[in-house]
């Protein structure tokens, strides 16, 4: 059968290259097109017809910036698509351009499938409608989505966590040795303006712990001088690509708020939040957004589990207190360190990605 994927941003490129694998497995005959990253060139062994490098456009004035640069994307996305003439089109988050490919495709008479939600259930909540009128099937990773879904009538599975795989990968291929003392994971984002909006805060703490050694997991996506220029005279160490191995060495993490923040507390790693975003963005974000929380940990258990500094909490008073309690001794490290155990039952076992491949080429045979 023919897949064709469409994902823009990191976090996607990792599941949807592990979908992949997956797929080819339970289909031998399959064959791709995709828009993605790296790891879904890896996984597929052909180039993406349109990189996640290109397609990252972060907050409501961003969007507004690159409208032009959206719109053509569109366009050669639709043609593609009709080119391709897919037996299914599989859409991996990336909202606001995804459904709009959705409502395309149902016109068309192509097949839709939804593996990732995008968080309608945070804000928007009107596209579960359209969901429900263009997906053929929503394929849904964490355990309170499905019974949103459900609520509206969309045809669910929920397959567990594909962080599982990626996590028990790494635990199994790393190495046994105890991780160095004192060091302190930073984990900015993997945008530009995360990036350049987050880390300067980050960096502000260095000097309240000259005892730590600081790391940074850094990501090829944005330009190493990028980093560099931000990172300025403090003392940072600077790792690429490896996260997973960052965060083994770290005592805490300092986290934006995303997918890394679910990472960190499935390799028990005690964190602190951190969101800032331009004000004009946050500003309409913050009258839109219908949830408690920011960050997947506590959105997952729907308690305050791990702190979630925003805007202009983001400071150097609050962060330097924050990440002083959860280092070694300190008085939040073990209770947060307990309710990760609680969390990783919620989100369950791995094999996600296959579950996922397997009830995808199930439901394509059947009709």
């Amino acid at each position: 059968m023919k897949y064709f994927i469409i994902t823009g941003e990191p976090s996607g490129d990792l599941h949807a290259s592990n979908l992949i694998k997956t797929l080819r497995t339970e289909d031998a005959q399959s064959e791709f097109q995709y828009w993605g990253g790296d790891k879904m060139q890896e996984a597929s062994g052909i180039k993406p017809l349109k990189h996640i490098n290109e397609l990252a456009f972060m907050g409501f004035l961003e969007v507004v910036q690159n409208i032009f640069t959206i719109f053509r994307n569109f366009k050669l996305c639709k043609q593609q698509l009709l080119e391709f003439k897919p037996d299914v089109l599989i859409l991996v988050d990336y909202p606001g351009f995804n459904l709009k490919m959705a409502k395309f495709a149902h016109k068309k008479g192509i097949r839709v499938f939804y593996y990732i939600s995008p968080k309608i259930w945070a804000w928007k909540q009107k596209r579960v409608y359209t969901i429900k009128e263009n997906v053929e099937r929503m394929f849904t990773i964490l355990p309170f989505e499905t019974a949103f879904y459900e609520k509206f009538g969309v045809t669910v599975d929920y397959i567990g966590n594909p962080l599982m795989d990626a996590i028990q990968k790494h635990k199994d291929q790393r190495s046994t040795n105890t991780k160095p003392q004192k060091t302190i994971a930073l984990l900015p984002g993997s945008r530009k303006q995360e990036l350049q909006l987050i880390l300067p805060d980050m960096l502000q703490v260095i000097k309240a712990f000259p005892d730590y050694r600081f790391v940074l997991a850094a990501t090829h996506n944005l330009p190493k001088e990028l980093y560099k220029e931000l990172i300025g005279n403090n003392k940072v160490e600077l790792i690429l690509d490896e996260t997973y191995k960052v965060l083994d060495q770290a005592e805490a993490a300092l986290v934006a708020s995303g997918t890394a923040t679910l990472e960190t507390a499935l390799l028990n790693i005690p964190q602190v939040v951190c969101y800032k975003a331009n004000p004009i963005s946050y500003t309409i974000a913050k009258n839109l957004v219908s949830i408690k929380y920011i960050s997947l940990v506590n959105l997952i258990m729907d308690q305050e589990i791990v702190v979630e500094l925003v805007q202009h909490d983001l400071n150097f008073e609050r962060i330097s207190k924050e990440l002083s309690s959860i280092l070694i001794g300190g008085e939040k490290r073990e209770n947060m360190l307990s309710n990760y155990a609680l969390m990783q039952q919620k989100v369950g076992p791995n094999g996600a990605s296959e579950r996922a491949a397997k009830l995808m080429v199930k439901y394509l045979n059947n009709k």
